[in-house]
């Protein structure tokens, strides 16, 4: 068996509402939750855009108007699944030559709330610096406080 090197960054949460709030607050709401000082903008950023189909683009806007992207939307399957291709490099500065992928699934738990599972996979197209990236994705400092940050906006 092939191991990827390094493993994906998996996490998963638990919201108290149904799949098509929760899908809806983490890719239409995105820019009510993604942590303010995640910003790749000069002015700080004022939201976070997710065109929510096929071929949509991720992008951020910032205070003065100006954009900056992240990647693109794979796929798009309300309330289900959304796949990211996330496009920004090492020093988080976007590159349409890299191409790593960030999955959402959301499935219903049976008691009213929703599970909502990322996965941030082919980070080895990050090369050297691949185990560092992967560190920051999954520290609290990335997907792990973005997922926080998700889950108080989910749950209000």
């Amino acid at each position: 068996m092939n191991m990827i090197e390094p493993a994906p960054v998996r996490k998963s949460v638990t919201v108290r509402t149904s799949p098509q709030q929760a899908f809806d607050v983490f890719v239409s709401g995105m820019g009510t939750w993604w942590i303010k000082g995640h910003s790749l903008t000069q002015s700080g950023q004022k939201t976070v855009v997710v065109e929510a189909v096929a071929g949509g683009r991720w992008y951020e806007i910032g205070n003065a108007g100006e954009e900056c992207e992240w990647g693109r939307v794979i796929a798009c399957d309300r309330p289900n699944r959304v796949l990211f291709d996330w496009q920004l490099n090492a020093d988080f500065d976007y590159d349409p030559g890299l191409h790593t992928e960030v999955e959402v699934l959301f499935e219903a738990n049976g008691e009213g709330g929703t599970t909502v599972i990322l996965e941030h996979r082919h980070l080895e197209k990050y090369g050297v610096k691949a185990k560092e990236m992967r560190g920051i994705f999954d520290s609290e400092n990335g997907w792990g406080g973005l997922l926080a940050s998700y889950m108080e906006k989910a749950a209000a």
